[in-house]
């Protein structure tokens, strides 16, 4: 009687002690919470609206009269879009490490790969709420611009091309994304982002400026070339969107999975 009770005990203890995993969607609210409550992250996601607003005052003030339309406000306000949601992927990683928080983050969620998927899932949502509120200020100054010009707005971007743009945005914060995980140091990440950005995209455009042969082979390497395609809404055939997923797959696929890797058998401090 004494051994079963004992036994009895043990298993009423496990099982007490059997808690159920944390939900993705909790996972997912902490990290969106986590963008917001460092001053960083919080000043940054605010800069995305003021600029935003900055960009599209400076459209309707600048611009000719009749060259005012949706597509020139879209354009005015892509530069501090391209920017600046590539460095909230990028700190969405790193903060784990800058702040020296993983160890927390990684003790109570011992799954990286939950936690990383979470961040990917966290980045993609404030890239795509912060497209929504870009182009909803850039529809609100293209009727503001339009009235005081005396004309008629001009809705000249549809949807399958504000897709594209959204499109773009995400294989940027793709990359800032991707350069977090390898790297995993704000720094670093950020400094990377505009060597690939600038530096990279400037010798591959110059060497298919004077090399006949690179001409047909920088669209598949060169990954800021597919994004501008995206943009403008020019990618439409089928070897485009292959260009796309070449692209995709050498800056972001292959890069990401090897940081994945070493992230998970790395030490965390």
């Amino acid at each position: 009687m004494t051994t079963q009770a004992a036994q009895t005990a043990t298993t009423t203890a496990t099982a007490r002690r059997a808690v159920p995993p944390i939900p993705t969607s909790r996972i997912v609210g902490v990290e969106l919470r986590k963008m917001f409550d460092t001053r960083s992250g919080f000043w940054l996601l605010l800069s995305i609206g003021v600029l935003s607003v900055v960009a599209t005052a400076a459209a309707i003030v600048f611009a000719p009269e009749r060259s005012l339309s949706y597509e020139t406000l879209t354009t005015a306000l892509g530069f501090p879009m391209t920017l600046l949601l590539p460095m909230i992927a990028i700190l969405a990683v790193t903060s784990e490490w800058s702040q020296r928080s993983g160890l927390t983050t990684f003790t109570l969620v011992p799954s990286r790969g939950r936690v990383i998927g979470a961040k990917a899932i966290a980045t993609i949502v404030v890239g795509i709420v912060s497209m929504l509120v870009a182009f909803t200020i850039g529809a609100v100054g293209n009727v503001v611009g339009s009235a005081l010009a005396g004309d008629d707005a001009v809705w000249n971007i549809g949807p399958a091309h504000a897709a594209q743009i959204v499109l773009g945005d995400l294989v940027g914060m793709a990359i800032g994304f991707t350069l977090g995980v390898v790297l995993r140091s704000s720094a670093a990440a950020i400094v990377g982002y505009f060597v690939l950005s600038f530096v990279l995209s400037g010798i591959l455009l110059l060497l298919a400026q004077v090399r006949e042969g690179f001409t047909d082979l920088q669209p598949w390497l060169d990954w800021n070339h597919t994004q501008v395609v995206l943009f403008e809404g020019e990618t439409s055939s089928v070897q485009e969107w292959v260009q796309l997923a070449a692209t995709t797959m050498l800056w972001i696929v292959v890069p990401l999975v090897v940081g994945l890797v070493l992230l998970r058998r790395s030490e965390v401090k």
